[in-house]
């Protein structure tokens, strides 16, 4: 896999093209940030395999392995925080034309009132959870920027979700790399439990929709009904 990759994954170019990707995936969430981020992940983990084979080989000095996990993982978290800030601010100066564009989608509107109670409860796992889920972290973002959210309200919470995105999609590269090999298959298996998570944070962010959606249709029913029998 790293022939295939070419010198990207050992060079500390990799930094900052994982930084660009990650900065820049909310507004183009084709990107493939997570890709990245895991392969590289995975490259640090044979070179890591490989500087501990060579110190034990007795070959005198070994050179920092590139990438580094912490640096990587640094890059990444920093990224992620400075991308949402970034979208945020750019949401807050919209002006009414923003306001009318989040108006007519249901998907901001909802996102903008949920986000707004949850902050307001000191409950943002809302924007944590969004940052694991397909263009959760623009929504987000978004939203807190249109509904003038204060940014001390937001910012930790986008940091929290920007460390725990950036730790566990690392953490799936390297524990991959460590247990399958700097291979196609270690980052196709760890690409699946990235996509899994994705999938689960999606789940969880619309459940409490739906499920609040459901009480409020029966207790509908419930007054209708107590008002057909008086």
């Amino acid at each position: 896999m790293l022939e295939t990759l070419g010198s990207l994954t050992s060079s500390p170019w990799i930094y900052a093209v994982v930084a660009l990707s990650v900065l820049f995936d909310i507004v183009l969430p084709v990107l493939p940030s997570g890709v990245l981020v895991i392969t590289a992940a995975t490259a640090a983990a044979a070179a890591g395999t490989a500087s501990t084979a060579t110190a034990g080989a007795g070959a005198g000095s070994v050179p920092h392995a590139v990438p580094d996990i912490l640096i990587l993982l640094l890059c990444a978290a920093t990224a992620s925080v400075l991308g949402d800030l970034a979208v945020y601010r750019l949401a807050w100066r919209g002006g009414e034309r923003l306001d009318r564009a989040i108006a007519r989608s249901r998907r901001l509107t909802t996102a903008q009132e949920r986000l707004g109670t949850a902050l307001s409860r000191g409950g943002g796992a809302l924007v944590v959870l969004a940052r694991f889920a397909p263009a959760g972290r623009s929504i987000v973002s978004l939203a807190a920027g249109a509904a003038h959210r204060k940014v001390r309200e937001f910012l930790p919470w986008s940091a929290l979700a920007g460390v725990a995105w950036a730790g566990y999609s690392v953490a799936l590269g390297y524990f991959g790399g460590q247990w399958l090999g700097a291979t196609w298959l270690a980052t196709g298996v760890s690409l699946l439990a990235l996509f899994a998570a994705g999938a689960g944070a999606a789940f969880l962010v619309r459940r409490p929709r739906t499920a609040t959606a459901a009480a409020g249709a029966a207790a509908a029913t419930g007054a209708a009904g107590a008002a057909a029998a008086n």
